[in-house]
């Protein structure tokens, strides 16, 4: 850690001298202390540090203050080293966070309890590494099953689905999945129901359906 010049910017003062005391005890240079955002990106100019450490939350409407002026230090220092904190995984905003490159880093305030990890995380971001918080992958991964309309199908199902994306006719797909075309006919009339795909006027259940598979693909 030493010789790693880092700058704080939180409004919890409690919480950044804490975190200033933890840093100089391990041989960091702390040079320097902010309280909102637009401090934040005036001292940065000045003082050059290797990593940026931000709430997300921030002075004076405490909603994305602190993202904003990481996306800002981003645009202006793109090898600056940036490390997001957060009371709460907010996908969205980490996954904006994390798709300005290397250098980067998202972490919850809870995980700054344990000192060896905090350092750790530091020295990655300094090196050119990225960081995501583990409670962070786990609301990722359940986001993207919540949001796969594939996930209520079978895996025969998804076969099926598969096989009509590319417009084989249900005896096409019987002949490629050794089955009987009645089989298939089960299997679609099984699948249009669990897309949830009711008969319209205006739309084909099966074209719907095929249009669904390769949205999610």
């Amino acid at each position: 850690m030493a010789d790693l010049r880092v700058v704080l910017a939180d409004d919890d003062v409690l919480l950044r001298e804490g975190l200033a005391s933890l840093l100089q005890r391990s041989g960091c240079a702390v040079v320097g202390q902010v309280g909102d955002a637009q401090q934040l990106l005036d001292v940065v100019p000045q003082v050059m540090p290797d990593v940026v450490v931000t709430d997300i939350r921030m002075p004076p409407g405490q909603s994305t203050e602190g993202l904003q002026a990481a996306r800002t230090i981003r645009q202006e220092f793109p090898g600056m080293g940036i490390l997001v904190l957060s009371a709460h995984a907010e996908v969205e905003h980490a996954m904006e966070l994390l798709a300005s490159g290397r250098s980067i880093g998202y972490l919850l305030k809870s995980r700054v309890r344990d000192v060896g990890e905090f350092l750790e995380t530091l020295q990655r971001i300094a090196r050119g590494g990225s960081v995501v918080d583990p409670a962070l992958v786990q609301e990722l991964v359940a986001a993207r099953r919540r949001a796969d309309p594939l996930d209520v199908l079978s895996a025969r199902e998804r076969d099926v689905l598969e096989l009509m994306a590319e417009g084989r006719s249900n005896a096409g797909i019987g002949r490629r999945l050794c089955v009987t075309e009645g089989t298939v006919e089960k299997h679609v009339r099984s699948i249009l129901a669990k897309l949830n795909l009711p008969e319209t006027d205006d739309d084909h259940r099966r074209v719907r359906a095929v249009i669904t598979f390769l949205e999610a693909r």
